[in-house]
């Protein structure tokens, strides 16, 4: 019988089921869910602890873990856990939340850059020091054989240490060599190389000199400035990527009536969309059924929320408050506004990474000055004596003793001693460029809602109402999670007020809440709902019937820190304006009271960006201070940007510079520290030419031996970093 025909071996039913069982029941068991939540006000080890046992106690939530960097939460949960529920848990505890789309977000946040460094210098370090003992004894008098086996012995140390830690030199050099063009990385690697390369040819030849402990010398100081440098910024991630990420992953869309909740990338024009209470805007479009009220302040920056009903207009991003809404989606996916704005923030990027650094600038002057003197010297040299071999090792000499290595180190030892400074006065720098930039600065261009004030609502006349209508009105506030009966709330509680007994509370979507207290109707919202006339700033209007109504008049609290902030900018010369997609009146108030005199309401994120670019090209440096959605592509466009801690990720990742604490007044000081960086810079650049003006006779002559040529790189580096320290 042939293998094909052997019937197939008996076993047992249970060991053939039991397997297809479980595969079955694996297949059909619902997965975890992943959930990510930018949460903007977390700050320290509390709020960690905080938001985490906040989530945990959640049914449902398996993990909860805070990234304190990017202000986000990760959690994995049962399936039927929506991201909505856990947004109000965190919103109960104080912390403003909204969905990220976990899918959208990169795999993983680790610092791969910042580890793959540090190993390389690690071992670089190591091996210089291994190198630089053998080099000893050679200086000490070894000769013939025993010098021939230090010298073998270092090679066998030093090529692979080169190979392996100077790839960040080695691939920077070949991009900008494939480009056509020069930056200090091409004569360090050209230096690296000719020494080892020469090197290998002396000890071939038993000769005295080689150059392994000079080349390893030298790639561990550039590459401990390049770990300086990495240091120095947040992981930078593109702003248009987290603007995508803030787009709503799901909503829930109507079809004959029944709600089935669906992948946005699903929705079509003309599908009717329900966006619930405290949801935001999946699509742009126009409400067909409800009324409510929209807070638009992460895209317009409007303090006061707008009413909505049928109608009305309403983009992607913007929250439903009060009521259920029915849209009718007129823009999906790519063409929302939403993602219009995130288009916008990625063509600004493009244009600010046309900046070119200090050190860049030096490098074109630099690189080809260097490698025409190195070969000045072979030729030269070849010419006087007509041995290659002497004239090879003295070119290589004059590139080592010249190699960039006080370049190299002259900006990350600046802006790491900066850095530190601004740090501990609360700025943290994000961007390599961010501090040459920020000296430039001539304009500074200010958003208004949530940046020079807190963004909240502040009541600020509860002295002129009786204590009944106040105890009244804490009762109704209770009623409502809109902005004005939240901070309503707050500070009567504050001030001990008790709520008065209201029963039948009720709220009605876009107007107010309403009850009755002893027997007559009392409402608190609107002032067309409460039969007043509406006045310029925001209230909030208290009607019991029978009386006239009263107003609670609300204020956007200045930000600690603005007038002293604006003032000192103010003072040092500088231009300011007020940008802001609140109203006239708002935008005025605020511009009067701080003294600025240019100012833009009722701007939309394209019209901060445009205008920020034109100012960019009647040759002034914009700097530009906002937090929200709308301000994203203003903050891209500008020559150099900040961002409080606060603000959303988009807005913090696309910024230069984040404000750590909620004080505004560090600003005028990171302005100053910044020319005291450029002016060390400049500085060390000098220290760093007369340092060559010094060597290269020296190298040119052929007197640079290796341990001249290591102690001269090593005393030129160490200069540089003592006068980087100055700055702290």
């Amino acid at each position: 019988m042939t293998a094909a025909m052997r019937p197939p071996p008996s076993a047992c039913p249970a060991c053939i089921a039991a397997p297809a069982a479980a595969a079955l029941a694996e297949q059909d068991q619902p997965k975890e869910a992943r959930i990510a939540l930018s949460v903007p006000a977390v700050h320290c080890a509390v709020c960690i602890s905080s938001v985490e046992s906040a989530l945990m106690k959640h049914p449902g939530v398996h993990s909860a873990r805070v990234n304190l960097t990017l202000k986000r939460v990760s959690i994995e949960a049962e399936p039927d856990v929506m991201p909505q529920d856990l947004t109000g848990v965190l919103d109960r505890i104080g912390y403003e939340a909204h969905e990220l789309d976990a899918g959208t977000l990169s795999a993983t946040e680790t610092d791969k850059a910042g580890r793959d460094l540090l190993m390389r210098l690690a071992v670089a370090g190591f091996a210089s020091m291994n190198v630089m003992l053998l080099s000893v004894s050679v200086w000490s008098g070894a000769v013939d054989a025993t010098r021939d086996m230090f010298h073998w012995i270092s090679a066998a140390i030093a090529l692979p240490t080169i190979v392996f830690s100077g790839q960040p030199f080695f691939r920077n050099a070949w991009n900008a060599l494939k480009n056509k063009r020069l930056n200090m990385d091409v004569p360090i690697v050209l230096a690296i190389t000719l020494a080892v390369i020469t090197s290998l040819w002396e000890i071939s030849l038993s000769g005295e000199h080689a150059y392994f402990d000079a080349a390893l010398t030298l790639t561990f100081f550039l590459l401990a400035g390049r770990y300086l440098d990495h240091r120095t910024r947040a992981i930078a991630r593109s702003a248009a990527e987290e603007l995508a990420a803030l787009e709503v992953p799901r909503a829930f869309l109507l079809i004959d009536g029944e709600e089935k909740q669906v992948p946005v990338a699903e929705l079509k024009l003309d599908d009717l969309v329900l966006v619930r209470p405290g949801g935001r805007m999946p699509v742009d479009g126009e409400i067909v059924e409800g009324t409510s009220e929209i807070d638009r302040s992460l895209l317009t920056g409007e303090t006061v929320p707008v009413f909505a009903e049928a109608g009305r207009i309403v983009s992607a991003g913007e929250v439903n408050l009060t009521g259920p809404l029915v849209i009718r989606a007129t823009a999906v996916g790519k063409d929302t506004s939403l993602h219009r704005m995130a288009d916008l923030v990625a063509i600004a990027e493009s244009g600010r990474s046309r900046y070119t650094s200090l050190a860049d600038k030096a490098a074109k002057l630099y690189a080809p000055g260097v490698h025409i003197l190195s070969a000045l010297s072979f030729f030269g040299w070849l010419l006087y004596s007509g041995d290659v071999r002497i004239s090879l090792n003295i070119a290589a000499a004059v590139l080592i003793i010249t190699c960039p290595c006080a370049l190299g180190l002259a900006v990350p030892a600046v802006t790491t001693a900066a850095s530190g400074r601004l740090f501990r006065k609360g700025m943290l720098i994000k961007h390599a460029t961010a501090l040459e930039r920020l000296a430039q600065v001539d304009t500074v261009v200010f958003d208004k809602t949530g940046t020079l004030t807190a963004g909240t609502p502040e009541l600020i006349n509860m002295g002129d109402h009786a204590v009944r209508d106040l105890e009244i009105a804490l009762a109704l506030s209770q009623g409502s999670a809109h902005p004005l009966s939240v901070s309503l709330r707050s500070a009567l509680t504050a001030a001990g007020v008790k709520p008065a007994r209201v029963e039948g509370l009720t709220e009605v979507p876009g107007y107010g809440t309403e009850g009755r207290w002893q027997g007559v109707r009392v409402r608190l919202g609107r002032a067309q709902w409460v039969g007043a006339e509406p006045r310029g700033e925001t209230s909030a209007w208290l009607s019991v019937a029978g009386e006239a109504p009263k107003a609670f008049a609300f204020t956007d609290r200045l930000r600690d820190g603005a007038e002293e902030a604006v003032k000192a900018l103010l003072d040092s010369g500088k231009e300011i304006i007020l940008m802001s997609g609140d109203a006239p009146a708002a935008v005025e108030k605020l511009a009067l009271r701080l003294g600025i005199q240019d100012w833009v309401a009722e701007a939309l994120p394209e019209d901060k960006a445009a205008r920020i670019t034109a100012l960019g090209a009647q040759g002034k440096h914009v700097l530009m201070v906002g937090d929200g959605l709308n301000d994203t592509a203003a903050l891209s466009a500008a020559h150099v940007s900040i961002s409080p801690a606060s603000a959303l990720d988009a807005a913090r990742v696309a910024s230069d510079i984040v404000l750590l604490g909620g004080d505004l007044s560090p600003i005028a000081d990171a302005v100053k520290t910044a020319r005291s960086a450029t002016k060390r810079i400049r500085e060390n650049f000098r220290i760093a030419t007369i340092y060559n003006v010094i060597a290269v006779p020296i190298a040119v002559l052929g007197l640079a031996t290796p341990l001249v040529a290591a102690l001269a790189m090593s005393a030129s580096s160490i200069t540089v970093s003592l006068n980087a320290l100055r700055l702290r």
